[in-house]
Parts: structure tokens; C-alpha cells; sequence
């Protein structure tokens, strides 16, 4: 049966109040939540970037759920720093959190001030630190020297049982890919024909564990809210790559999405006043194979669509 989860998203809201939407979700029914981890938002109109992990250990501490986080080892994050932060939540909370490795943005990572690698090397970069971090968590002492460099780490809290490392794909050419080390998959919604092929691309290379589904959606009382709601907060999250992987300032996204329209955020969000329609497009997402969806609803006053979406949408679909 799919289950359904709750996305927190920290680059538009604060963590203290994130924290209370977390709380409150789970009272409303949801099963799950996940996070993600930004250094900066997407848009000035967004206005928030909490640490992700301060969160986790209070939203772990403060509910029941399992809850994971999208994040990018490599360049604003060492490798073995990354093992040891997930170990330790694993370690504290044991089977309740899991981790997808991604290549990262330049959005979170420039602030390094080292060079943004191209896609290729940054893909090479994150496995190896996926290969750094599987080891450390199984208590290897590790030294590795390549596109990172790691010397004889090693971690002294071992989690048990090891936390997920799940791999995040958006094409179906990263979800073949990530099927070689990956223990799950998470993706975005796209159009139904792309899903299916990019979930049929991770099984095929041999990809294990559950496949997961975060949904960008807006409802509101009126279909004319939902969608400025929609536009006034996700027009910026709507460019192809490489754009969104390699552009670097909120000012810059807010620049190139001047003259985004409503329709075409559509076609990223799915938007709707009809609770029902929601229903409809969460069930055929699940149909797909999906195991797990986790929802995103892209205004900042998350409150009025847990209560809605827990009465009116997550029954329906348990049922």
C-alpha cells in the first residue's frame, strides 16, 4: 500500500515554524516526512534556509515518524562529516532516518568558493562519497584520495541498522545510474509518461528498496488561489537543467522567472481548488509503483492543507 508523507521544505519556512507543521501533520495522519536541504532559497519571496540537520534531531525527537533529507555531500559538505551526522541521527533514532545523496546545486555549494564542477565530475564526486560514507557507516576506517580527499576516518557510533542511502534521480539516465548503489529512490513529479519510464529505468539496472515521489502541489478554497499561490512561489522552480543546477543567487532566479506565467507553472505543480481532482492525481502516481508520496504544497501556511488533505485526500487513498 502507498504510503504518504510530508515535505518540509526549508527554504520557505522557518524551522520553528516548520517544526510545529511537522507536529502537526502527524497528528493529521500523515505517515512520513522528508526535508530539504538548502543553504539559500530559490527566491527572495521564499525568505528562508534553516540548517536542515539542527531540525532533524528536534522534529525526530518531537514525533514518531521516519523522516529523511535530500542533501549533497561533496563540496559544502565533507564527506565524512556527512557519515558522521547521519550516523548519529541513525544511531539516536534507529530505522527512522534516511539520507538521498545528490550531486548538489550551485545555489547551496558556491558559497564554498570553490569552482562548481561540471555535471560529470560533480556525478563522479558523489559517488565517491557515497562509496566514503557506506564505508565509514560500516565502521571502516577510510582513507580515500580522488575527488575527494578523506584521511583515516573512521566513526565511533555506528547506527544499527544502517540508515537508508537513498538516491535522488530527476532523468531517466540518473536513475539507472543511482540503481548501483542506491537503497531507494526519490524523484519529482513530471509528466506520467517520463515517471514511468524513470522508475522502470531504476528496476531494470537492478535498483532496490522503495521508490519515492515528491509532489509539488497547490490548493486553496478557490481555483484562482490556488494558482497565485502556486505562481507567486514556485515560478522559480520551473527552468530545465542546467539552469537550476548551475545558476547561483536567489536575485537570479527571481530575474529569470519575471515573465514566467501561471500556465507554465502548471506544468511543474499540480494545482487545483477540487480536493478530488488531488485524489486523482495521487492515485495515478501510485499506480505508477510508486511506494511512498510525499507532499509539497508550495504555499508558505501549511496548516489548512494538512487539515484538508487529512480528512478529504489520505483516507481516500488508503482505501
Amino acid at each position: 500500500m502507498t504510503r504518504v508523507g510530508f515535505h518540509a521544505s526549508h527554504e520557505q519556512i522557518s524551522p520553528r515554524r516548520l517544526l510545529a507543521d511537522v507536529q502537526q501533520a502527524e497528528r493529521a495522519g500523515f505517515e512520513m516526512a522528508m526535508c530539504s536541504d538548502h543553504f539559500a532559497p530559490w527566491s527572495k519571496r521564499h525568505g528562508h534556509a534553516g540548517y536542515a540537520w539542527a531540525w532533524l534531531g528536534a522534529a525526530l525527537a518531537t514525533t514518531d515518524l521516519a523522516i529523511g533529507c535530500v542533501s549533497a555531500p561533496g563540496q559544502r559538505y565533507h564527506p565524512a562529516v556527512h557519515a558522521q551526522r547521519i550516523a548519529t541521527l541513525g544511531q539516536m533514532f534507529p530505522g527512522r532516518f534516511w539520507a538521498a545523496l545528490g550531486s548538489g546545486e550551485a545555489s547551496n555549494e558556491h558559497i564554498t568558493g570553490e569552482r562548481w564542477p561540471d555535471k560529470e565530475q560533480r556525478t563522479g564526486r558523489l559517488e565517491e562519497c557515497v562509496d566514503v560514507i557506506g564505508r565509514l557507516l560500516a565502521g571502516e576506517e577510510v582513507t580515500h584520495r580522488g575527488l575527494v580527499t578523506v584521511d583515516r576516518a573512521r566513526l565511533w557510533d555506528i547506527p544499527d541498522p544502517r540508515p537508508l542511502l537513498v538516491g535522488p534521480a530527476v532523468s531517466v539516465e540518473s536513475a539507472a545510474r543511482v540503481a548501483g548503489w542506491a537503497d531507494g529512490l526519490v524523484t519529482l513529479n513530471q509528466p506520467v509518461e517520463v515517471l514511468r519510464d524513470l522508475l522502470a529505468a531504476y528496476r531494470d539496472a537492478g535498483g532496490r528498496g522503495r521508490a519515492a515521489l515528491q509532489v509539488h502541489l497547490s490548493w486553496a478554497a478557490t481555483e484562482d488561489e490556488a494558482e497565485a499561490i502556486a505562481h507567486d512561489q514556485w515560478r522559480t522552480n520551473v527552468f530545465p537543467e542546467p539552469v537550476s543546477w548551475d545558476t547561483e543567487l536567489p536575485e537570479a532566479f527571481d530575474l529569470m522567472a519575471q515573465h514566467v506565467t501561471p500556465a507554465t507553472v502548471r506544468e511543474h505543480v499540480r494545482v487545483s481548488a477540487d480536493l478530488g481532482q488531488h485524489r486523482a492525481w495521487l492515485a495515478e502516481y501510485a499506480a505508477l509503483g510508486f511506494d511512498d508520496l510525499y507532499l509539497h504544497f508550495v504555499g508558505q501556511d501549511q496548516g489548512p492543507f494538512i487539515d484538508a488533505f487529512a480528512t478529504e485526500v489520505l483516507p481516500a487513498l488508503r482505501d
